[in-house]
């Protein structure tokens, strides 16, 4: 059987994947476009992010606290942000990205102590 914490953070992955594209595939893709098209295909893609999103937070509630989910949807956040925009998006890889990235294990540190 597949442990909470795995399922949590896998479907939160998941559900990344799904909102880094929403909120941010448009920009290359739909760039000649009206805004309201790419809204309308953002909340096509946001859909399936809740999907998966919805039933994450549910199982992992009560194994996590709230503040602990949200923290690992941020900190999940950057993980997938970070390579979509160097590989999809092409932009630089920034050192910028470590230090955000060791913000957040701070966060992690915190929320996650006692």
């Amino acid at each position: 059987m597949v442990s909470i914490a795995f399922r949590t953070v896998g479907l939160l992955f998941l559900s990344n994947v799904f909102m880094t594209f929403a909120w941010y595939a448009h920009l290359k893709n739909l760039s000649g476009r009206a805004w309201f098209v790419a809204a309308f295909a953002s909340w096509g893609i946001a859909f399936f992010e809740y999907m998966v999103q919805v039933p994450a937070n549910r199982i992992g509630y009560g194994t996590f606290t709230l503040p602990q989910l949200k923290i690992m949807q941020e900190v999940i956040a950057l993980a997938v942000f970070a390579p979509f925009s160097v590989w999809y998006m092409g932009q630089p890889l920034k050192l910028d990205y470590l230090w955000a990235c060791l913000c957040l294990l701070g966060a992690v540190y915190f929320i996650f102590r006692s």
